[in-house]
């Protein structure tokens, strides 16, 4: 088991990506599973860091952005995971993740 907790953007939260997690016994809570669909992406990382959770996201441009923005205003968070979807397969996230993790 991990102390890496993640939670999963909107926009990453696929069910066989997170049950794999899960399977492996990472702890996983995903945007839609707590109702936070539609938050901002400022409001998704300011929950992470609140809850001690890395972001696990597909959004490179936007939490890069706001990776900076933090850092400016001096708010820690426990970290952004960016995979690209178009790159990786279910099975090759999962084990990139997991490996990671």
């Amino acid at each position: 088991m991990s102390d890496v907790r993640l939670y999963v953007d909107e926009d990453a939260a696929e069910h066989a990506v997170v049950h794999g997690l899960r399977a492996r016994g990472i702890d996983v809570v995903t945007t839609p599973g707590i109702g936070h669909c539609g938050a901002s992406d400022e409001d998704q990382l300011a929950f992470a860091a609140a809850q001690d959770r890395a972001i696990y996201t597909f959004n490179v441009g936007d939490f890069a952005r706001l990776h900076q923005e933090f850092l400016q205003r001096g708010i820690e968070h426990s970290g952004i995971i960016v995979i690209p979807d178009q790159r990786y397969a279910v099975g090759e996230k999962i084990r990139r993740l997991a490996q990671l993790i």
